[in-house]
Order: C-alpha cells, then structure tokens, then sequence
C-alpha cells in the first residue's frame, strides 16, 4: 500500500542550488506534494534565489512569508536570515537565535515539520559543511516520516549527509540524481 505524505522538506547547504536544481528539474507540472526547502543563504539573497529555480522547474517557487498557507504544486523557500516553522497548513517565520551557525536551520524546519506532519512528512538532506539537519532527521524518524538523504559520496559537501545517516536511521541514501525520481515514485500515484 502506498503511504500518502503531505509535504516534503529539504534541507542544504554548500553545493545546495546545484543539488536542488537537480532535483526540481525533472519535477512534472502535476506534482503536487508541497516542498519547503532550507538552503542556507546570505542574509543580502533577496529574489535572486526563488527567480534562479523558476526557470529551471515546472513547479511554483516562492520565498516564504509569515503565516503563509501550504498549497500544492509550490517549493516553498526559506527565505535569508529567518527560521521557517511549519504548521499543520502554514508557515511561520522566525528571528530566533541561529542554530548550528545557521538561520534559516534545517534542524529548526525538520523538527517543527515532523511535530506536524508526522507519518506523512519525508525529510530529505542533500550536500552541505556542517551538521545542520541530522538532529532534525532523527526527530522526522523518531515521528514516523520518511527520511531520504544524498549519498555522501555524490555531495559537493559530504558533512551534513554523513552527519544525518550517523544520527538518525535513515531510510534511503541515493545518489543525487535518483532523489528527484524517488520523490516522485514516493508522492505521485500510478508512477
């Protein structure tokens, strides 16, 4: 029986546009399953981020605004120097103290996705320096999702995918360029 999830969240860092960009590529325009994404920014990286995945996916990409609803087909971006939080249906943002040196944190994103989401969350930690994500992974874990990380040895960055698989127990490690079509098998029906 295919498990149904309602949201994806991604979390990067070093070599993290190369990899996402691998991965919404092959995305096809009726993906519905939302995406929210950390990619770990300077606080000065306004559109520039959203307009570079636009041309580069079918989907919809937008930086997040506070309280923003969740809607299907979107990537949802974190956007520079704020902690996106997940509810169950929205987004909030937050100027919270950084976590692991970084804000926006991918461990402050899993960790508030998988509180809400639950069994129908997947969690998925692609190339990055340092740590941020393997805390958050072991929570995804710990509350029933589904976590997917990058092989190390296909990351620009191998510390934050070796870091998650040594913290949580993850369920696949995949070359980067199998992760796009595994969400799809994951998320679209009859695929």
């Amino acid at each position: 029986m295919k498990h149904h999830y309602d949201l994806i969240v991604i979390g990067c860092s070093l070599g993290g546009m190369h990899a996402l960009e691998t991965i919404l590529a092959p995305m096809p325009a009726d993906f519905a399953t939302p995406i929210a994404v950390v990619q770990h920014r300077y606080r000065t990286s306004n559109e520039a981020l959203p307009s570079f995945f636009r041309q580069r996916t079918k989907l919809k990409v937008v930086d997040v605004e506070d309280k923003q609803y969740i809607k299907p087909g979107h990537v949802y971006l974190a956007p520079a120097n704020y902690h996106l939080l997940v509810e169950e249906g929205s987004f909030s943002l937050s100027v919270d103290d950084a976590v692991v040196y970084a804000r926006p944190s991918v461990d402050v994103l899993f960790e508030s996705a998988a509180d809400a989401y639950r069994e129908r969350l997947i969690g998925v930690v692609l190339t990055g320096a340092n740590e941020d994500g393997a805390r958050g992974a072991a929570r995804i874990k710990r509350n029933g999702g589904f976590v997917v990380v990058q092989d190390p040895k296909t990351a620009e960055a191998p510390a934050m995918p070796e870091a998650a698989i040594a913290k949580a127990r993850v369920d696949r490690i995949l070359p980067l360029d199998r992760i796009g079509p595994f969400l799809i098998e994951l998320c679209v029906p009859g695929r």
